[in-house]
């Protein structure tokens, strides 16, 4: 659909496109099904389609907002234009930031592969193999060019990443090196490629959280904080002789501001180096419904609710707010829901890892078979990774299949669990039962460098802790309470016409609130994007929460700001 959108305003251009190489590459990188002259074409198209809309707009705005009108309608076509264009620019972007987070681990796999056979190649098709999302994807790609050649594709793929990961390439150079290292000196040179990636990932990391405070600060300050304090001034505007009418009140509060929140946000998320995403989950998964009909029957009662409520105890325009808030909120948690309690799932599987491949490790090192090691460790993890391995255990004894096959077959205990690390670790577990007793020191080092990924990927998250909490708490409960409170103080004030200006207070609350609904959407998914990348379900599952929320805190904060005043 996106696609035939794009030509149909290709066709409109009045100007033949013109893309530049960010365009051409990014659409290779997203493996478009479109051409970057058609896309470049498509902007002209645009822009010259929401000029043609906005003449009737224009024909009908009273004389003294024309030119207003006139300028608006201006930046309104070259900004869609411009979107239009540099859109793929920035999805391409965002997706390889999201990629980027497995660099570690992508190396610690080939580090792990290279352990137990010091073989480039072999590392590098294993590596790929247990891998999901476009690195691996890339990596496997230059794996099949390089079969039959001397190379083992890590080269071209190092060469390719380079100017958005270094480290990436100082990892894959130092694999190489490894294959060629005395045995004595190769496990150092492993655990340094290992070592490159993480502290690559770490440093760029903690730069950005460094950098991010001084923008991410302006943006709430600016679009935040002002904005919801300069509604009480509102009153004073008029009596001091500058009545602000309500047509300019909404086009400030809920089309200039949200858009600016906007460009703000996006400009700090294409600014992140790395984003760890949380394990992709589809509508095929057996625990997560693909019905639609449970999540619109809840917002659409959440919603009904809401606004009986609303109009039963507040001012009736109250009404749309609780019923916008809550209908939509309810909804998208409904909708997404399943899909975090099955993330919550595989990150309860993954904490117990690395104890449970220490234990392995340990006792295959011992010259115990790797399933034996397995059912044993099943009964000493304990959690939701005890209860897994039991399950691979139980699975290899009925069926009469391997280590593999118990783990990652159709009937395999990690079949319904969809998290790339648990699973490229049941891999090497599977080498490591063909391997026997030298296969053990690898899997032990395996539990120290699953250790080193999930230490890196919460130093992380920690480095931005401050940022994302305060985005967070502002979209859920203190922006809402700080704009219900001034919304009552400025009717108190200025009562039903604020000052002889054209602005009743139900106009003033309605524009406030649905500016209230935009702020948490904004910053619910700008602090999910910061903190997991642009996930939809994270940022579905946490705009609805802090729209439910947002709703509630600001009728509540109008409510009682009224009884005061």
């Amino acid at each position: 659909m996106l696609t035939g959108l794009l030509r149909s305003l290709a066709r409109w251009s009045p100007l033949d496109g013109d893309p530049d190489e960010d365009l051409r590459r990014s659409l290779g990188f997203l493996d478009a099904a479109v051409r970057p002259e058609t896309v470049a074409a498509a902007g002209y198209g645009a822009a010259l389609a929401v000029a043609a809309l906005a003449v009737p707009v224009l024909v009908v705005v009273p004389g003294r907002w024309s030119h207003a009108a006139l300028l608006a309608a201006v930046a309104a076509a070259l900004s869609v234009g411009y979107a239009v264009r540099r859109g793929p620019v920035v999805l391409a972007r965002a997706r390889r930031t999201a990629a980027l987070g497995d660099a570690p681990g992508l190396v610690a796999r080939a580090v792990l592969r290279m352990q137990i056979e010091p073989a480039v190649e072999t590392a590098a098709a294993f590596a790929a193999e247990t891998g999901r999302g476009p690195l691996a994807e890339s990596l496997a790609a230059h794996v099949r060019r390089a079969d039959g050649t001397p190379r083992a594709g890590l080269s071209g793929f190092a060469d390719e990443w380079d100017a958005w990961f270094p480290a990436l390439t100082r990892s894959t150079h130092l694999l190489a090196a490894a294959a060629a290292a005395p045995t004595g000196e190769r496990a150092r040179t492993l655990d340094r490629a290992l070592t490159a990636a993480l502290d690559g990932t770490r440093e760029r990391m903690a730069a950005f959280a460094s950098d991010v405070h001084a923008p991410a600060t302006g943006l709430y300050a600016f679009g935040v904080l002002l904005p919801l304090a300069l509604v009480a001034v509102v009153p004073a505007a008029g009596v001091a002789g500058a009545p602000v009418t309500l047509p300019l009140f909404v086009f400030a509060y809920d089309a200039v501001l949200p858009l600016g929140l906007v460009a703000g946000s996006a400009w700090l998320l294409l600014r992140r180096p790395v984003a760890f995403p949380p394990p992709a989950v589809s509508r095929s998964h057996p625990d997560v419904p693909d019905r639609r009909w449970p999540p619109v029957a809840l917002g659409v009662a959440a919603g009904g609710l809401g606004a009986a409520g609303s109009a039963l105890f507040l001012p009736a325009w109250t009404a749309w707010i609780a019923a916008v808030g809550a209908g939509v909120g309810a909804a998208l948690v409904r909708w997404y829901r399943p899909i975090v309690e099955v993330r919550s799932h595989v990150r309860s599987v993954e904490d117990g890892l690395v104890d449970a491949l220490y234990l392995v490790g340990r006792r295959v090192a011992e010259g115990e078979a790797v399933e034996t090691a397995v059912e044993r460790a099943g009964g000493e993890v304990g959690g939701a990774t005890g209860e897994m391995l039991t399950a691979a255990s139980r699975r290899g004894r009925q069926l009469g299949v391997g280590v593999r096959e118990s783990f990652l077959g159709e009937y395999g205990a990690l079949a319904d669990v969809p998290s790339p690390r648990t699973r490229s670790t049941a891999a090497l577990l599977a080498i490591a039962a063909t391997e026997g007793r030298p296969a053990g020191r690898a899997v032990v080092a395996m539990a120290d460098h699953v250790e080193e990924l999930q230490t890196v990927e919460r130093e992380a998250r920690h480095e931005l802790a401050r940022v994302t909490g305060t985005l967070r708490s502002t979209a859920s409960a203190f922006g809402p309470l700080v704009a219900g409170t001034t919304v009552a103080l400025a009717g108190g004030i200025g009562g039903a016409d604020l000052g002889g200006s054209a602005l009743p207070v139900a106009g003033l609350g309605l524009a406030v609130g649905v500016y209230v609904l935009l702020l948490a959407t904004v910053l619910a998914a700008l602090s999910a994007g910061l903190e997991h990348g642009l996930d939809r379900a994270v940022v579905g599952y946490r705009t609805g929460r802090a729209l439910c929320s947002a709703t509630v805190v600001y009728l509540v904060a109008f409510a009682a700001g009224g009884a005061l005043v």
